[in-house]
């Protein structure tokens, strides 16, 4: 006898709704930018009706603060789960060079750079826009980096007298070339592709001619 698959549930077909929704709606801001986004298109991509739209997201920024936050997250837990392991290394030097390049794929993939350019294209005129996004991205990103520092230097591996100073040098040298190149250029260009292990390594080579312990 054939089995009929039981019909979803309201709280399932809400749920497949609110994501239609974000989809739609991290192509439409990717794709057109913050201002010229609009609901009603958001509404006809994900096949809703915009009050759908508004059940879900009260407005435009909830809606685009809900996307910076889902992009973020997959980055961010990269970025924890290596950061977190840093704290108990045996091998710093190879255990820095992998968070080097979880740091670089989390923050070259393609929708995470054009978030970043529609933030800071936008900044100026939606300044509340710039604050999520350091609130969620960058500034989420630090706190995960200094925590793996701190165990660092609690464990007499590194002396790092200010945790989140320290990260923000590690991102830096680390971040700083790379993903201005490809805010600038893309992710494709092979040129720069090649370069990137050679820049990692030196980034993390002067952070622990930083912080790295002296002896005698």
């Amino acid at each position: 006898m054939q089995q009929i698959a039981p019909m979803p549930n309201e709280g399932t077909r809400s749920a497949q709704r609110r994501a239609a929704i974000v989809d739609a709606a991290t192509t439409v801001f990717l794709r057109k930018g913050y201002p010229a986004a609009s609901m009603d298109e958001v509404a006809t991509l994900a096949a809703v009706s915009k009050q759908t739209v508004y059940k879900h997201f009260r407005d435009k920024e909830t809606l685009f603060v809900h996307i910076i936050q889902g992009l973020m997250t997959s980055a961010d837990e990269a970025i924890q789960s290596a950061s977190d392991a840093l704290g108990d290394s045996a091998d710093l030097p190879r255990d820095l060079r992998a968070l080097a390049r979880v740091l670089l794929e989390s923050l070259r993939r393609p929708r995470v750079l054009q978030l970043r350019r529609v933030v800071i294209g936008e900044a100026e005129r939606f300044p509340e826009l710039g604050r999520a996004y350091w609130d969620l991205a960058f500034q989420r990103g630090i706190d995960s980096l200094a925590k793996g520092f701190t165990r660092l230097d609690q464990r007499d591996v590194l002396t790092v007298p200010d945790p989140e100073l320290a990260a923000q040098h590690f991102a830096g040298l680390v971040l700083w070339g790379p993903i201005n190149h490809a805010m600038f250029y893309g992710v494709d260009d092979p040129a720069a592709a090649a370069d990137i292990d050679r820049l990692a390594d030196a980034g993390v080579e002067a952070f622990l001619a930083a912080y790295g312990r002296r002896s005698g």
